[in-house]
């Protein structure tokens, strides 16, 4: 396939774009392979009032159309002469809603070109191979292909834990993704469990997911382990090697927790299904908890209907109110949270292991895993250690952001596997980041960038849905990654009140402590300029607090120095 085929119309000009909040701005039209391209000259001669509009067609969610004069055009008893000029007179209005939730207005002159702009975005947009998008041709100079792919070694991660403690080892099992194809090369496991045991296991989990170590609490040397649901079946069948390997987890006198992320009753009909739940009488020290978190068409929806509402401008306060009620969006940061804080409180209250799953092991299980561990480890509020988290319990675990995050809120088509599940961490993180402001190194700002990139990128960072995906299709040898990119401008990223805490993080999961996240949800529909220059405002006065602490802190001779500087 070449681009050249799906773009009917490569430029048009005299293009008015309008976005909400901001003046209405001319200018030509550019359509290439990978983006839109607006570019005006303004009024007056200064270089300044020049704007350029660079928007990733990947980006593009829906695209809807409306065009003027068209009755005239079809008339059939109109002559040539008038049909021509007619024609010409003619335009129409593009709609472009973007999956970072930015809307954009395009009025074209020509309904020819109109039309076979909007086709050519549509096409560009839903280009299916992966090979073909953006980060497979993006080739910044001042980096290299290599750098970034290494920045957080998994193996580097865990071989830490298999040192401190000897319980637990290194396995390379899955090393050419023949176990288990949403697993990485490398997994962590009980050191007294060998990979004849592992690979029994496997086949008695649901996408051969079998229990790993997720995190490891260097308080108390309890874990969560997370996995997907046994295939029990209706006849209650067993696994011995699976029960060994989950009997290796705890020692002597000790117990753990099954929290299964589905409802009860969803659980039990999964046993019809093949699936189910561990049996009590199998795993004799492992207590079953319930906490069901919605995934799939129901999470999907409540997004969608969450940033419609946003859009209505035109909302009494009541209806408002109404509309974000029903959409359940602030219900499901609830239940997050609270079910996270239910694995936390395992570990750090109750000396307890616990094993996350709920069917696939490849959703809400990951949600509940990576905010345990924000939640708990004071290296995961870091602004690198956040960064690995992503990367080990989200990439590396096998979440399929390629499958997940086909469309974003304002698709018209919908597709049964799309989910906002990560969207759904980062707004949990960001009400832990509201709740404690001085804890997380991190600003809001990481978190939108995080949410742009999943959903579009000229990375490939959250390309494809696995390991073994991003190794066929060579992604680390001819993509970037985004990590270098975001460490480069670090302190764009940075929290300027973070003071690091070495306690655990309890969140309030009362409904009047679960908020909006404005930043996200409206910054499109309202101009946010001013709270930029606010937190512009934060980070001066915090940046001088930093030189005097520095400078007050010198010996008296130091201190009587910087003062004469």
């Amino acid at each position: 396939m070449e681009f050249a085929e799906l773009i009917k119309t490569t430029k048009v000009n005299n293009v008015v774009l309008s976005r909400p909040g901001l003046a209405p701005v001319k200018g030509t039209l550019c359509i290439t392979s990978h983006h839109l391209l607006l570019s005006s000259q303004a009024e007056g001669n200064g270089e300044q009032n020049k704007m350029e509009l660079w928007l990733l067609i990947r980006n593009v969610d829906a695209v809807e159309k409306s065009v003027q004069n068209l009755s005239w055009y079809q008339s059939p008893w109109t002559n040539g002469s008038v049909q021509e000029n007619r024609l010409a007179n003619t335009s129409g209005t593009i709609t472009l809603k973007c999956k970072d939730l930015k809307i954009l207005q395009l009025e074209i002159p020509g309904m020819e070109e109109c039309l076979n702009i909007a086709s050519s975005i549509e096409a560009l947009s839903s280009v299916e191979s992966v090979m073909m998008t953006y980060p497979f041709f993006y080739r910044p100079q001042s980096m290299k292909l290599e750098n970034g792919w290494q920045l957080y070694p998994l193996e580097k991660y865990y071989q830490q834990i298999a040192s401190d403690t000897g319980t637990w080892r290194l396995s390379s099992v899955n090393e050419d993704f023949t176990v288990c194809l949403s697993y990485p090369p490398v997994v962590m496991v009980p050191a007294a469990i060998d990979d004849r045991v592992l690979k029994k296991s496997a086949y008695f989990r649901q996408g051969r997911r079998f229990p790993v170590l997720s995190y490891y609490h260097k308080k108390n040397g309890k874990v969560i382990l997370r996995s997907s649901q046994p295939l029990t079946g209706p006849n209650r069948k067993r696994c011995h090697e699976d029960e060994l390997l989950l009997g290796a987890v705890l020692k002597q006198g000790d117990r753990g927790f099954i929290l299964d992320t589905r409802p009860a009753q969803t659980a039990k009909q999964a046993h019809m299904m093949g699936g189910g739940t561990e049996h009590r009488a199998a795993y004799p020290h492992w207590k079953r908890l319930h906490r069901a978190l919605e995934r799939g068409r129901p999470l999907q929806e409540s997004f969608t209907r969450l940033a419609e509402a946003c859009l209505d401008t035109s909302n009494s306060m009541d209806r408002w109110l109404t509309k974000l009620e029903a959409s359940k969006w602030l219900s499901h940061v609830k239940m997050a949270l609270n079910t996270a804080c239910v694995a936390a409180q395992c570990l750090e209250r109750e000396d307890a292991c616990i094993l996350v799953h709920g069917s696939d092991g490849t959703d809400t299980t990951l949600l509940v895993t990576a905010l345990a561990q924000v939640i708990l480890d004071p290296d995961c509020r870091t602004l690198a250690g956040f960064q690995a988290l992503v990367e080990r319990e989200w990439i590396q675990a096998g979440y399929p952001f390629s499958l997940r995050c086909t469309h974003s809120a304002y698709s018209h088509a919908r597709l049964k596997q799309e989910a906002p599940v990560f969207l759904l961490f980062l707004d949990c993180v960001w009400q832990l980041g509201r709740q404690f402001p001085f804890s997380l190194e991190f600003n809001e700002r990481l978190l939108l960038t995080l949410f742009e990139h999943s959903y579009a990128s000229p990375y490939g960072t959250f390309l494809c849905n696995s390991e073994q995906e991003r190794k066929l299709c060579e992604v680390k040898k001819k993509t970037h990654s985004l990590w270098p990119s975001l460490n480069c401008k670090g302190d764009k990223y940075r929290n300027p009140l973070y003071a690091r805490n070495s306690l655990v993080i309890w969140p309030s999961v009362e409904p009047q402590s679960v908020l909006l996240w404005q930043g996200l949800f409206l910054r499109w529909v309202r101009p946010s300029h001013f709270l930029d220059e606010a937190w512009a405002e934060v980070q001066k006065i915090a940046g001088n607090s930093q030189v005097h602490t520095e400078q007050s802190s010198g010996t008296p001779q130091e201190q009587i120095s910087a003062q004469t500087d």
